[in-house]
This record gives structure tokens, C-alpha cells and sequence, in this order.
């Protein structure tokens, strides 16, 4: 069992790095400090699918490691 989650927290963390990387990048940088970044700018279809599949990564990611404490 423990193997197991080990495997899926491994897999689930190479996910959550690649996912990660595909964002684009919002381009703000330093003018997010002095508020004109964009608050409310639109995301397209794949950005929003992108952000989906990160946040599941990183839910799944962070069951397996409750899981793996449990079963120490």
C-alpha cells in the first residue's frame, strides 16, 4: 500500500511541476506591486483546463501524503 502512494504522490508531483510550466506567464511582474496588474483578465479555454488539471494534481498530491504519514 504504501508503495502504492508513494508512486502516486511521485507521479502526481511530476504532474504538478509540468502542469505548472505549461502556464503561460501573465507578463506583470513587478507592476502587480503598484496595482496595475490586470485583476480580472479573461482566461482562454486551455488556461482554464490547465488550471483544473494543476489543481487536481495538487489535491491528489497532497491526500497521498496525509495517506503516506497515516501509514507509517
Amino acid at each position: 500500500m504504501r508503495v502504492l502512494m508513494l508512486g502516486i504522490q511521485f507521479i502526481s508531483g511530476m504532474a504538478i511541476i509540468i502542469l505548472v510550466l505549461l502556464h503561460s506567464a501573465k507578463g506583470e511582474g513587478l507592476g502587480s506591486i503598484g496595482s496595475q496588474a490586470r485583476v480580472f483578465a479573461t482566461q482562454k479555454g486551455l488556461e482554464k483546463g490547465l488550471n483544473k488539471l494543476t489543481a487536481f494534481f495538487a489535491v491528489l498530491f497532497l491526500i497521498s501524503s496525509f495517506l503516506i504519514n497515516l501509514i507509517r
